[in-house]
């Protein structure tokens, strides 16, 4: 038979009631009800966030993965050999 019979739940809620009380079910119902949304919320939330971390990750990668692109540094262009000729002869 196991533990599917309707006696065996009777016995069961009998014992919740007993133990709890028929004040403080509902309010435990309640209470688990609403940090299930939260959760479910929350859960929504990072399914989002993710998704828009790989939407950005993939818009950032470049086309040709052999060029990519140096940090931003000194906006100055390097010397070379030549512009210094060029200014010493100026």
């Amino acid at each position: 038979m196991g533990f599917t019979s309707w006696w065996h739940w009777a016995i069961v809620a009998i014992v919740l009631l007993i133990l709890f009380g028929s004040k403080k079910l509902p309010d435990a119902a309640r209470g688990l009800g609403q940090s299930l949304r939260i959760f479910k919320s929350e859960v929504k939330e990072m399914q989002k966030d993710d998704d828009k971390d790989s939407q950005a990750a993939a818009d950032a990668t470049p086309a040709d993965p052999s060029r990519r692109e140096l940090p931003a540094g000194d906006s100055t262009q390097p010397a070379t050999q030549h512009d210094a000729d060029v200014k010493k002869s100026a």
